[in-house]
């Protein structure tokens, strides 16, 4: 299988990016009273906390020098004001103002988990990530396992609320990824290019988005990068699957991270017996810097670049299964991202961005030759002023987006090329959306957003609608309503450029409560598709075959509760999914329930600190009840019904130190209990004499998965071992 770690944890140097100065103090009001509830944070991090009942707070962070410390309540005026940080403890006591004039904590919760300055309900910080047991370190694995996620084992990707996995889009810094999974083969699950370590927080958009954020039916993953790197520091990471290196330069104004990352399954695979013919285990190589400059005082310029390739080879069956073929792959991404963001005039603040990709994908079924080819570039301009009145926030926006794709096929080496399907894309959107406080606990957000593509020769307009009701001083109810639209996938549009825009109309309600780190959320959705995709199975390139009458629902309740404050040193979570949904899309002769959605997942995340033994241990249980498959041998569609997903994963990270240099020493298995299971069924194109189909089972490649890594930090500040991570 695919190298389960590939950025996992070449990172992990940085779980010690622990903490080098501690903030405590109290909040008081302008009458001397404890305010509890007070988010106490700093500027343009994910460092901060929230007061206790009797107004104090503590938290750690790696930012150092000049900082702005900015505090908000439901009610008072927000404050900011400066802070030098350079180590140790700082001794804070504060102060803030009664405003029965302002909305304050009204935040619009509905469809997103959050992790951004304004909403301080982070729910997936990066160690949050690599930490999950089962994840591995894949920003993708460690959210399915949250609410309104199935997990689908072969593919490896979110699937969200009865979405396909081209449904759910990834930004990166406001712009749009093009190819967030490295390759794949069938049976073989994908990856998630980019590490966590690279992002302040994760916010998980179930439904109900912003306007500032198109081409997605279902979800969207938002990845913010961090700002300047916190010290200079060289890591160094040996692992059961390969090795890496990196080295990061601060600088005042300036830091420079390079990476270099080498994975080879093949020792592995040589212990642990594998279920899959490998004729070659997962091999990738990769490289990436990092460049971010402060621009005055607030200006911030960021240019990430990476490289990365893979390759594999393994055994199948063939569609007759009357023999085995090889099948290889060979991958090769390159992507650039630079940004800029700057304070101008009069409240008002820029944003752009412009990112450059190319994907080159070559599949080889024994002689044959299948390759595609996918070059895109997109650039963004986002104008915000948060300061044009007391009661509303404006933001205005542009996006354009160039992209060439190629397909070709070869049937042996020596044999000639031929065109299987190619398309050129244009492609530009605007938006405009608006924050209003109604009152004050009543909150608002419309906007709109308009797109325009030059292949289909159509455009849309999406309006999006949201609203928040302040309940209390710890709950609020919020619903959101809007739709979406998204352009065909590449394998559709190869074959026909002149489809339709699919859409989907969203409708969310959601109750959410949050008092002294605890959450508790409930979220019920209604999803409806129009002008999705169709075509006949069997005239798979036959562009007259496909047409875009497809139609659909989705339509269930989401539960979540995590609690970091009832047990010492604990920190665990609940999710929970119930989910209703059938359509009809790609080769689907009816409306069914499709083969990726289960009807009910379920996930119970730990995590327990040992102070003494400066050791944290995690589990992840996961449920998810039968998923449909279609078997040719049967009458209707979709008829079938596989075993129920079951898995229980551990992992452990010690804190220690070799030779004065901080080391983590990091052990995890997947599916300790050994659970056969089973992730659908491939079957022979044709049906033997006797009437029956061949079929063999798609499974993972071996029960269980462990993975061992030790990850050394050199020449980084001392921290404090006795500490939980944060």
């Amino acid at each position: 299988m695919k190298p389960l770690v590939l950025v996992l944890l070449l990172l992990a140097p940085l779980l010690g990016l622990a903490q080098t100065t501690t903030l405590r103090g109290t909040v008081r009001d302008d009458h001397g009273q404890a305010l509890p509830g007070v988010n106490v944070f700093l500027r343009g991090s994910f460092d901060g906390a929230s007061t206790d009942s009797v107004g104090a707070f503590r938290f750690e962070t790696t930012q150092t020098g000049a900082q702005t410390l900015q505090l908000s309540l439901l009610g008072y005026l927000a404050q900011a004001m400066p802070v030098q940080l350079a180590g140790g403890e700082l001794m804070l006591p504060l102060q803030l103002k009664a405003d029965r004039h302002q909305l304050g904590g009204v935040v619009i919760t509905a469809g997103s988990f959050e992790a951004s300055d304004e909403k301080r309900s982070a729910v997936l910080k990066p160690l949050d990530i690599v930490t999950t047991a089962g994840a591995l370190g894949d920003v993708a694995g460690a959210l399915n396992a949250l609410p309104g996620t199935t997990r689908v084992g072969d593919e490896g990707k979110l699937f969200v609320r009865g979405g396909a996995a081209g449904e759910t889009k990834t930004y990166l810094d406001g712009l749009p990824v093009q190819n967030p999974y490295g390759g794949s083969v069938p049976s073989v699950p994908a990856r998630g290019r980019f590490s966590p370590f690279l992002f302040k927080g994760t916010v998980f958009s179930t439904g109900g988005y912003s306007a500032e954020y198109g081409q997605a039916l279902s979800a969207v993953v938002l990845l913010n990068t961090t700002d300047l790197a916190p010290e200079s520091q060289t890591g160094v990471s040996l692992m059961s699957v390969g090795g890496s290196l990196s080295r990061v330069q601060r600088w005042e104004r300036t830091s420079v991270a390079v990476t270099a990352d080498y994975m080879n399954l093949q020792p592995y695979y040589g212990l642990v017996p594998q279920s899959f013919g490998w004729v070659k285990a997962p091999q990738s190589l990769g490289s990436s810097v990092s460049m971010r400059h402060r621009t005055g005082e607030a200006g911030m310029l960021k240019v990430y670049g990476v490289w990365h390739q893979q390759q594999l080879a393994l055994r199948q069956p063939n569609e007759a299964f009357t023999a085995d073929r090889t099948v290889a792959l060979h991958n090769g991404n390159g992507y650039l991202n630079a940004t800029f963001r700057s304070p101008l005039r009069r409240g008002w603040s820029l944003n752009t961005g412009a990112a450059l990709t190319r994907d080159d994908n070559q599949v080889r079924p024994d002689d044959g030759r299948l390759r595609e080819i996918e070059q895109s570039l997109v650039g963004r301009l986002m104008l915000t002023n948060d300061s044009a009145g007391a009661n509303w926030s404006l933001k205005l926006g542009a996006e354009a987006l160039g992209q060439q794709y190629r397909r070709t096929y070869q049937e042996a080496v020596d044999a000639p090329t031929w065109q299987a399907g190619s398309f050129t894309e244009r492609r530009g959107a605007v938006f405009a959306e608006a924050d209003i406080s109604l009152a004050d606990r009543l909150g608002g957000r419309v906007g709109g957003r308009a797109e325009y593509s030059a292949l289909l020769g159509r455009w849309n307009a999406a309006p999006r609608l949201a609203l928040a009701w302040q309940t209390g001083e710890n709950s609020s109810i919020s619903g959101a309503y809007g739709l979406f639209y998204q352009t065909p996938a590449n394998d559709l549009l190869r074959v026909r450029p002149e489809l339709r825009f699919e859409r989907a109309r969203h409708a969310l309600l959601t109750y959410q409560y949050a008092r002294d780190n605890r959450t508790l959320r409930l979220e019920a959705y209604d999803k409806s598709y129009q002008n999705l995709t169709v075509f006949d199975a069997q005239q798979p390139n036959n562009p007259n075959a496909y047409r875009s009458p497809g139609t659909g629902y989705a339509r269930g309740l989401d539960l979540y509760w995590r609690d970091r404050k009832t047990l010492k040193n604990t920190d665990y979570w609940v999710s929970y999914g119930l989910l209703d949904t059938r359509r009809q899309a790609r080769q689907d002769p009816a409306l069914a329930v499709p083969s990726f959605a289960a009807r009910h997942n379920l996930s119970l995340v730990g995590k327990y600190w040992i102070a003494r033994a400066h050791t944290q241990v995690g589990f992840t249980a996961s449920y998810g009840s039968s998923r449909r498959y279609h078997n040719p041998a049967q009458e209707g569609y979709n008829q079938g019904r596989l075993p129920s997903y079951q898995d229980l994963s551990f992992n452990a990270s010690y804190l220690t130190r070799i030779r004065g240099q901080f080391t983590i020493l990091y052990v995890s298995m997947s599916n300790v209990l050994g659970r056969e299971n089973v992730y659908g069924y491939r079957y022979a194109t044709q049906a033997s004499p006797d009437g029956t189909y061949a079929r063999t089972a798609v499974t993972p490649s071996a029960p269980r998965m462990l993975f061992v890594g030790l990850f050394i930090s050199i020449n980084k500040k001392p921290v404090d071992l006795n500490t939980a991570p944060e």
